[in-house]
């Protein structure tokens, strides 16, 4: 995602206001470092799709639609469904988009929350594509497509919200054995999802850790860290971007995470 010249010309400015704000105790937006925009998720969005929802951070939006297929399966887990996560900044969304292939952004995007999925067991042995399995060579593939709609900070946050609302709606298609299809306005029930992984986002600016950070807060961070847990108590993920955190500023952030995620989890249930 290559930034503007605009962007780059005030992001000196920018950061120097923000900072010495932090520095007074407020931010641009007057939330304490912990507090998150207004948010919202509405699920079952896309009727055509097998699940999906739109997450809604601030200003941010991220849909989510979860599509079913059927695949051949990995050699090496011969009776395990597929799972995959793909990402597209739309252009409508900022101005620093542009159209073409994923970019390093996007990828990174569909990765952060393929992972924090995957890594909660949410996908994998006894999880949610134990069932997957229909015939000898042949299981079901889920997908879930991140679509970036209007990008004004965190787009992590929005999109694990709504990655998470489109799984809790999704109604898997029944196969038919004999033409080998499935049909998909029959259903056989939903996913079984045991854990519910959910992203908080934190920005450093200075010595100052913010929760949710806006896109200016970004552009003017030291450093980044996305923490994912479940409800369970357990880290599921983390992914650090550029920057340091030290120990105790990570410690603290995990702290903040589990807090927050319990209150992120709300809007999907």
């Amino acid at each position: 995602m290559a930034e503007s010249a605009k962007d780059l010309v005030m992001h000196d400015i920018k950061r120097s206001v923000i900072l010495d704000m932090l520095n007074k105790g407020q931010r641009m937006d007057d939330r304490a470092p912990d507090q998150y925009r207004p948010i919202s998720v509405q699920k079952g969005v896309i009727d055509t799709a097998e699940g999906s929802a739109i997450a809604k951070i601030g200003k941010t939006q991220i849909l989510v639609g979860a599509k079913m297929a059927t695949a051949t399966p990995f050699p090496d887990r011969p009776k395990e469904g597929v799972f995959s996560v793909n990402c597209e900044f739309l252009p409508l969304a900022n101005s620093s988009f542009e159209p073409g292939p994923p970019d390093e952004d996007s990828i990174e995007l569909a990765r952060v929350t393929d992972r924090g999925i995957r890594s909660a067991e949410v996908e994998g042995d006894n999880s949610i594509t134990e069932n997957f399995f229909l015939e000898e060579g042949k299981v079901m593939a889920l997908f879930l497509d991140i679509y970036v709609l209007d990008h004004s900070g965190n787009m992590t946050d929005s999109a694990s919200l709504a990655a998470i609302g489109a799984l809790l709606d999704v109604k898997i298609p029944k196969y038919d054995p004999d033409t080998k299809t499935l049909i998909r306005n029959e259903t056989s029930g939903k996913l079984g999802l045991k854990h519910l992984p959910i992203a908080t986002t934190f920005a450093k600016v200075g010595q100052h850790t913010l929760c949710d950070p806006t896109r200016e807060e970004m552009l003017a961070a030291d450093a980044k860290l996305t923490i994912t847990t479940t409800q369970n108590g357990q880290i599921a993920a983390m992914q650090k971007g550029k920057g340091a955190f030290t120990r105790d500023e990570v410690l603290d952030a995990v702290d903040v995470a589990f807090k927050k995620s319990a209150e992120l989890r709300k809007y999907v249930l």
